[in-house]
C-alpha cells in the first residue's frame, strides 16, 4: 500500500518451559528458552498527525479496541504524550491461540515501529516497560534475541541458539492460557535451574513444558499431533498450546517431515533467527 510502510513481527517458540511459582497478584512465575522464527506477522503502518489510532482490517474475535496493536499504539502516545497518530493494517499469518506470541510480537513491532516513526527515540528498556503492561511475552520480542527468561518473563538474558529449522504444527482449535494457568491441576512448583544446565546436552531430559500434560488432557488434538511429531525427534508443545514443534536438522528434512503432516493440522517449517528483524529500530 503506497504511503504504509511495512514491519514485520516474527513467532517465537518456547524451547522448554518450567512453572517454578506463583506470586501474590496471581502472575506464574517461569523459566523457558524463547527461540525467534523467520515466520511473520505483517504490519503496514501510515504515520498520521492527528492523533487519531485506526485500525483498517477486522481480525476474527479481535475488536479493535482489544487489539494488542492498538493497545501498544495508545500505550506509547500516553507514555509519551505524543500528538500523533497511526493507520493499521495487520497481515497475520501466526496462528492465533497457538502459543507462538503472535499478539505479542505485533504489539512489540507497534512499539518498536511507532518509537522510530514518529521520532520518539525511546531506548529499549523504556519500550520493554511499556511493553510489559501489555503482556507477558511483550518485552522478549523488544529485547530482540534469543533469551533466557525468569520472572514472569520479563527477566531476560540473551541465549545462543543453533539456527535450526523447525517444523510447527496448529491443530484446528485455539488454547485458552488463562484456563491452563487456573486449572487445578498445574503444578507450580519445579526447582529453577541455571543456564549452565539447560546449555550441557547431557541435562536435556530436564527440560520440558510443564503445561504440556494438562493441555493434552484437555485437547485431544494436541496429544494426537504431539505422538505424530515424536516419531521424528522430541516434539514439544509452545507455550501454553495449541502449536507443536519438532526440530530438523535440514531443511529438506523438514520438507519431508511437513509433507507428510495430518490432513487436520495446519502448519509451517520455519528456520531460527538470532535477531529480530527491527532489533535495530531500539538502543
Amino acid at each position: 500500500m503506497s504511503d504504509f510502510y511495512d514491519f514485520l513481527a516474527p513467532a517465537k517458540i518456547n524451547v522448554f518451559l518450567h512453572i517454578t511459582g506463583q506470586r501474590a497478584d496471581g502472575y506464574h512465575t517461569l523459566q523457558s528458552a524463547f527461540q525467534l522464527l523467520d515466520f511473520y506477522d505483517t504490519l503496514s503502518l501510515r504515520p498520521t498527525n492527528d492523533g487519531l489510532i485506526c485500525r483498517l482490517n477486522t481480525i476474527e474475535n479481535v475488536a479493535e479496541q482489544d487489539d494488542l496493536c492498538v493497545r501498544a499504539a495508545k500505550a506509547l502516545q500516553q507514555a509519551t504524550g505524543c500528538p500523533k497518530g497511526v493507520t493499521i493494517q495487520i497481515n497475520k499469518r501466526i496462528p492465533m491461540g497457538g502459543g507462538l506470541g503472535g499478539g505479542s510480537s505485533d504489539a512489540a513491532t507497534m512499539l518498536l515501529a511507532l518509537n522510530h516513526l514518529w521520532s520518539l527515540n525511546l531506548p529499549r528498556t523504556s519500550l520493554m516497560e511499556i511493553g510489559l503492561t501489555l503482556g507477558a511475552d511483550v518485552p522478549f520480542f523488544i529485547f530482540g534475541q534469543n533469551a533466557w527468561a525468569e520472572g514472569i518473563g520479563e527477566i531476560l538474558t540473551p541465549l545462543p541458539l543453533p539456527s535450526t529449522y523447525y517444523v510447527v504444527l496448529t491443530p484446528k482449535i485455539q488454547v485458552s492460557t488463562v484456563k491452563i494457568f487456573t486449572h487445578s491441576g498445574l503444578t507450580k512448583d519445579t526447582k529453577p535451574l541455571k543456564i549452565a544446565d539447560f546449555s550441557n546436552g547431557a541435562n536435556s531430559k530436564q527440560f520440558r513444558n510443564d503445561l504440556e500434560k494438562i493441555v493434552c488432557e484437555e485437547f485431544t488434538a494436541v496429544a494426537s499431533t504431539l505422538e505424530w511429531l515424536n516419531q521424528y525427534g522430541q516434539a514439544r508443545m509452545s507455550g501454553s498450546g495449541a502449536s507443536v514443534f519438532v526440530k530438523a536438522d535440514s531443511l529438506a528434512k523438514a520438507k519431508t517431515i511437513f509433507a507428510q503432516k495430518p490432513n487436520s493440522v495446519s502448519g509451517f517449517i520455519a528456520k531460527g533467527l538470532n535477531q529480530h528483524p527491527l532489533y535495530a529500530l531500539a538502543k
